[in-house]
């Protein structure tokens, strides 16, 4: 689907197709839909982060707080499965998993929210070092960070969706 596609959806189809690209918050994509038509992908993209920006401190909370904790083995969304898997975090030996675990766990206990990392790109090494560091921040700051990151998941799934061009074949 390309960007004049989506702009021709119905308001409905709209929000099925884009409104899980922000975990669980179909609320990004109805208000972003009103905006129609955008001229690119990057135009959507921005709207639905400046949505996010604009949003207030309840509802960012309640956006973190709808991704899974990485490495978890509960129930989550069919792209944070993917990105988790590409990630290798499906397949931890048992000491990385218990590890993950508590780290987890000590954010969690900290921030009262999970970590949050655009996981794509990024090796099993890089995530733990992430973790590890981003414990050391302060909840302002920490709230800032995942929420940046929710806008890099965003994009990469964006852009899964929705293609710059359409084919032509």
């Amino acid at each position: 689907m390309d960007i004049e596609q989506v702009n021709q959806l119905s308001a409905a189809e709209f929000i099925e197709k884009l409104g899980g690209i922000f975990e669980d918050s179909t609320w990004v994509a109805e208000k972003a839909e009103k905006f129609r038509p955008f001229s690119s992908v990057q135009s959507l993209f921005s709207k639905m982060a400046e949505i996010v920006d604009q949003a207030d401190e309840h509802e960012k909370l309640a956006l973190i707080r709808n991704h899974p904790a990485l490495g978890a083995r509960t129930k989550m969304t069919r792209f944070s499965q993917t990105e988790q898997q590409k990630a290798g975090l499906q397949k931890l030996t048992d000491e990385e998993f218990d590890r993950l675990l508590k780290l987890n766990e000590t954010y969690m206990e900290k921030f009262q929210f999970p970590f949050i990392l655009a996981v794509r790109g990024k090796t099993k090494q890089e995530i733990f070092a992430s973790i590890e560091q981003r414990i050391k921040n302060n909840a302002e700051a920490e709230i800032e960070q995942a929420i940046a990151e929710i806008k890099k998941i965003a994009y990469f799934r964006l852009k899964d969706i929705v293609k710059e061009e359409r084919n032509l074949c």
